[in-house]
């Protein structure tokens, strides 16, 4: 008697690598966008429920708190469980977050949502940065990395400046707005993780599963001085958009008395869209070059920004953004280009998680301290003091870059 036939197990049907490209693209574009979404709407918020500004530092910070335990934790694991699978738990792990801001609209929720969205964005950022480009390879094998890399660029950073202006969008012009736009980033990212599920997996899961470990970190040990300088560069360029991300809606309402959440979003819109502009426009300028003109314009930035709070002027605060903004991609991208070049090709990897590390400590830590400060000082001081710390800061970190290039 023959046994039964055994059914044909059919293969995954999806989309191919080519689609599979720009759906990637679209939810990195989709998760970096909710990111930035609340910042606009701290301000109604803290008007609704009566909050210091403080509170809003703490909301912020996080969120680079869930982005820190993520890259430090699971960013890397799509090496090992694949690049699709890291994708779409971001992805859920963004719907997570949405439905946390839905239900719990209160502070210990925000806080609570922030956590889970810096988490997905840990986890989302190398892994969906590294699948753009074996995707890319299968259909453009002659092609290189240069394309992948500048897409992964721009709707990184191009998703973090739409955020703030779609949220404004909400604010000022359609109803509910401390409701409607997290539901209609619910289902985009819904949308968005169907669609991901789709796409081709570049990564074969080994056998025998390697032991979990942390991402590793480490400091190039013959050259200390040289990544020290490209450390402090980089907490100083998050520490800026730190601050517009978290502070600026408060600035404009309070001091500058611009009570629009539209023009809030597009102030917080126009560091990142200026942080994107720059590296694409001097994409092929020399890294020395770039440094020179990251340093100049980051500086005047700072100093427009101690000028615009003190003389309560939208258009030379409005200036400070785009300055800083242009100024901080450039000097952020020459960090990790410093760590890379200084790092043995076995341990560049290492090196440069502990860079993003260290920037996004500096999302965090100087807005905690802002927060702290507001406590006992009125936010205009503080501002000005803030400016001139990371304006030393970047003196510092770049001319000891500058240094050492030569």
């Amino acid at each position: 008697m023959s046994s039964p036939a055994r059914p044909v197990r059919r293969p995954r049907r999806g989309i191919g690598h080519a689609a599979g490209f720009w759906t990637v693209a679209a939810a990195f574009l989709t998760v970096m966008a909710f990111a930035t979404l609340p910042t606009p709407l701290y301000a109604l918020y803290q008007r609704r429920d009566g909050f210091p500004t403080w509170v809003i530092t703490v909301i912020f910070a996080a969120f680079a708190v869930g982005v820190l335990g993520s890259l430090y934790l699971i960013g890397h694991l799509s090496d090992v469980e694949g690049r699709r699978r890291m994708v779409l738990l971001a992805l859920l792990l963004e719907l997570a977050s949405a439905v946390v801001f839905i239900v719990w609209p209160e502070v210990p929720g925000l806080v609570v949502a922030r956590v889970v969205s810096g988490i997905g964005v840990g986890a989302l950022t190398a892994s969906a940065t590294a699948h753009l480009a074996e995707l890319r390879a299968v259909t453009h094998p002659e092609e290189g990395s240069r394309f992948p890399a500048m897409v992964a660029t721009v709707v990184s950073t191009g998703g973090l400046a739409l955020g703030p202006l779609i949220g404004g969008v909400f604010a000022q012009l359609l109803p509910a707005p401390l409701l409607l736009p997290y539901l209609v980033f619910a289902i985009l990212l819904a949308v968005a993780a169907v669609a991901v599920s789709r796409v081709p997996e570049t990564v074969h899961r080994p056998e025998p599963r390697p032991r979990y470990r942390p991402q590793r970190v480490s400091v190039p040990p013959a050259a200390r001085a040289g990544f020290t300088a490209a450390a402090v560069a980089a907490f100083a360029a998050f520490s800026v958009f730190g601050l517009y991300t978290s502070l600026a809606p408060s600035v404009l309402a309070g001091t500058l008395r611009e009570p629009s959440h539209l023009v809030a979003g597009a102030v917080s819109f126009s560091v990142f869209a200026a942080s994107t502009a720059s590296q694409l426009l001097l994409v092929r300028v020399g890294d020395r070059a770039q440094l020179v003109v990251a340093l100049v314009l980051v500086l005047v930035g700072l100093l427009a920004l101690g000028a615009g709070v003190l003389l309560s002027s939208l258009a030379v605060f409005v200036a400070s953004a785009l300055l800083t903004g242009g100024g901080v991609g450039l000097l952020f991208r020459s960090a990790i280009a410093a760590a890379a070049a200084l790092a043995e090709p076995h341990r560049r990897g290492e090196v440069l998680a502990t860079i993003f590390l260290v920037g996004y400590l500096g999302l965090a830590l100087p807005v905690l301290v802002v927060g702290a400060a507001l406590l006992v000082w009125p936010l205009v001081p503080v501002l000005v003091v803030f400016a001139a710390a990371v304006a030393a800061l970047t003196l510092v970190g770049g001319m000891r870059m500058l240094r050492i290039e030569r």
